[in-house]
């Protein structure tokens, strides 16, 4: 299976550094290592490598790294019993990428994307609503949001909008003022959306917003 799996043969294979040969090197440093302390009895489960094959091609394999002893119970070296994860892994690393992709562009959206957590602190917030607002995200995580940066009047009215929102009852263009660092009142537009897990479990709300406040003025 080694030898299907790399494309090399267990003749080409043999008498070769394992390490050096077949382990892509951002990994051999680690690689070299859980082989060491295997050879010291120092067993490892489940460990992540990635294999080098023939073809130039790379393979994810899920490895225990097992101590190899003679009947005297002397180390005379390792042995790998691995799993192929390779379309896992290749899935996971999609999956990580369009995360990281969603991200950016919740971050660096041209318009307010806020969020709470079921607590109601703050635990989105993104470029747009850092500059309308004035605090940064790191001033504004984990602060509860209606009474930290709504404005007194509409309080009450936002929490219930975001309370309904925990409970899967969405609110479309209601709008909030927002309280600023410098103490300006900017009015934005925003609809509140339920924020789900993956077993859809409730796990927040996430507000995204247009700004209101020049049509506001004008009114």
């Amino acid at each position: 299976k080694t030898a299907e799996i790399t494309g090399f043969s267990k003749e080409e294979a043999f008498e070769k550094p394992l390490v050096s040969t077949f382990i892509v090197s951002k990994l051999q440093h680690a690689v070299q290592q859980v082989m060491d302390n295997a050879l010291q009895g120092n067993e490892t489960s489940n460990y992540e490598l990635e294999f080098r094959t023939k073809s130039g091609e790379t393979r994810y394999l899920l490895v225990n790294a097992t101590t190899r002893r003679d009947p005297e119970s002397n180390i005379v070296g390792v042995v790998g019993v691995a799993q192929d994860v390779t379309e896992s892994s290749k899935n996971d690393r999609a999956i990580k990428a369009m995360a990281h992709e969603l991200r950016q562009l919740v971050d660096t959206a041209n318009a307010p994307i806020f969020g709470i957590d079921v607590n109601g602190n703050v635990n989105e917030w993104n470029n747009k609503t850092a500059e309308i607002t004035g605090f940064s995200k790191e001033e504004a995580f984990d602060k509860p949001l209606v009474s930290t940066f709504i404005v007194e009047k509409f309080r009450k009215a936002v929490q219930e909008v975001m309370g309904n929102a925990l409970k899967g009852e969405e609110t479309s263009n209601y709008e909030l003022e927002f309280r600023t660092k410098s103490n300006e009142i900017r009015y934005l537009l925003v609809s509140a959306t339920t924020r789900r897990d993956a077993d859809r479990n409730v796990i927040g709300v996430v507000g995204i917003a247009q700004e209101m406040m020049d049509s506001r003025k004008n009114d």
